[in-house]
């Protein structure tokens, strides 16, 4: 299999930083290696809800992340590749961008998703003598990013980030770009990332034991060079349409309710955000085809958007709770979150939007009905009901785990002739209620370095079932299938 230059250079970077120094090459001889082995069983039915042919997943993939990770004083580094094969495009990976999953159409398939690929998640050396507190590290490399809410950043990405982590006080602050996926199925990026530079911070203390606020911002600084349509040329997928400046700044509070440790008869968090920035967007040609009078538009964004909720412990195993969100039509998030947390109280992840729906905070607001189960540290349940409507009826919703399409059909002998996504219907708000179930059973806890709590952040063996059945609502309108569901197996084994 041929790998692209970037795979290349992942590769032969990480493995000149982990053993062109002695003392980390006799770490890793030290049990400072491993191997993940996840397989993943997957049934999708109806993503298109019932508007075009195709639309379903079943199948099964196997999942490698061989990884080394070393220490010498302050120093550290670590890597971890992967080997996908399956027998279907199988989403073996939650951080899975959205449109990476097999939908992108594309001319020159640069960005086709396959059932087999090769890729290097991270790659990246740490150095924690900056301060004298154990819980600071500064890494350069391809990492992994994230936040609590997982509204803001989880992604691999490359990234010069500082980590203050302490009892009382906890800060980030970085700077981010995508070069590249490394993988080599992906050999371009999605649009929205080609030269898009993230700026990001965030600090939070307690103000009473167990009570935490905070402030975070973020900028995107997006200066790539735009593709503008020609006459009588086909376009590609993968121009690039818009680019511009977006900022955010938010307030945090919460009672470390994403910290499924914690024993507090009553959890809660909330937080507001608000955005504003410029973006420039290409003009499409006129009808004829012919060129614009102006070749792009720009527009001023603002928006705002909040999410809150309280989670209430019955009894030592059983927890409820219920939850808001809800963001204005202009809002948009980082293009860095995946939107999974622990907000039900668990140590497993779940969407924020439904792991059938998959929304995201554009447009949208949730209501969130949710119970959860733990025994011990061999099982956990979540039991979860949304629902969700439209901010603005007239506007659309961001991207999210719906694909239906409108056909162009051939008045004599019905052959579709084109699709395009389908128009939501103006004034219809309802977009869709929704209940997921996620059940995993542990075997046993995983002894990993604390500095890798981020990259591997999963016990050493689970079976977990994920699943969500979604029924569209009057948005979507009547030529529609009554439910799609998206379920997955995952079974996980750490050597």
């Amino acid at each position: 299999m041929k790998l692209n230059p970037f795979v290349k250079a992942g590769i032969g970077l990480t493995f000149a930083l982990l053993w062109s120094c002695p003392t980390l090459a006799a770490l890793t001889e030290d049990k400072n290696f491993g191997l993940e082995v996840k397989v993943t069983g997957q049934s999708e039915d109806d993503r298109d809800l019932g508007t075009a042919s195709g639309g379903d997943v079943s199948g099964v993939g196997l999942d490698l992340r061989p990884w080394v990770y070393g220490e010498s004083g302050a120093w550290s580094a670590y890597a971890m590749g992967q080997a996908v094969t399956s027998t279907d495009i199988i989403e073996t990976d939650t951080l899975q961008q959205s449109d990476s999953d097999g939908t992108q159409t594309t001319d020159n398939g640069d960005r086709k998703t396959k059932k087999n690929y090769l890729a290097m998640r991270e790659f990246w050396v740490g150095y924690s003598g900056l301060t004298p507190y154990p819980g600071e590290i500064l890494k350069l490399g391809r990492q992994r990013l994230r936040n609590d809410d997982g509204q803001w950043r989880d992604t691999n990405i490359e990234a010069l980030n500082w980590t203050f982590d302490t009892t009382l006080l906890r800060a980030n602050a970085g700077v981010a770009e995508r070069f590249s996926e490394y993988r080599t199925d992906l050999k371009e990026l999605a649009p929205k990332d080609k030269d898009r530079l993230h700026v990001f911070g965030d600090v939070a203390g307690q103000w009473s034991p167990g009570n935490w606020v905070g402030i975070r911002g973020h900028h995107t600084h997006d200066d790539g060079k735009l593709d503008y349509p020609e006459p009588g040329v086909a376009g590609d997928s993968l121009d690039k349409k818009q680019n511009g400046d977006i900022s955010w700044l938010g307030l945090t509070a919460d009672s470390d309710a994403y910290n499924w440790r914690n024993t507090n008869t009553v959890n809660y968090w909330g937080s507001i955000t608000g955005m504003s920035g410029d973006t420039d967007t290409v003009n499409p040609l006129n009808a004829d085809g012919t060129r614009p009078t102006e070749a792009k538009r720009g527009e001023d964004l603002n928006g705002w958007a909040t999410d809150i909720g309280l989670r209430l412990r019955l009894d030592p195993q059983w927890q409820v709770g219920a939850a808001y969100a809800r963001a204005s039509a202009e809002y948009e998030q980082t293009g860095l979150e995946s939107n999974r947390s622990n907000y039900t109280g668990t140590r497993s992840r779940v969407h924020r939007f439904g792991e059938a729906f998959r929304g995201e905070m554009n447009n949208m607001q949730t209501a969130t009905l949710f119970g959860s189960w733990m025994l011990n540290d061999e099982y956990d349940a979540s039991l979860i009901y949304h629902k969700f409507w439209r901010v603005d009826g007239n506007k659309p919703v961001g991207s999210n785990g719906i694909n239906a399409v409108e056909n162009n059909t051939d008045d004599v002998t019905g052959a579709i002739l084109s699709s395009t996504s389908l128009p939501l219907e103006d004034g219809n708000k309802d977009l869709g209620q929704e209940m997921d179930l996620v059940v995993t059973k542990y075997f046993k806890q995983g002894l990993l370095p604390a500095s890798l709590s981020q990259s591997i952040d999963e016990p050493s063996a689970l079976v977990r079932f994920r699943g969500g059945v979604f029924k569209p609502g009057d948005a979507y309108g009547k030529g529609v299938d009554s439910y799609m569901h998206r379920a997955f197996v995952d079974v996980v084994w750490r050597f």
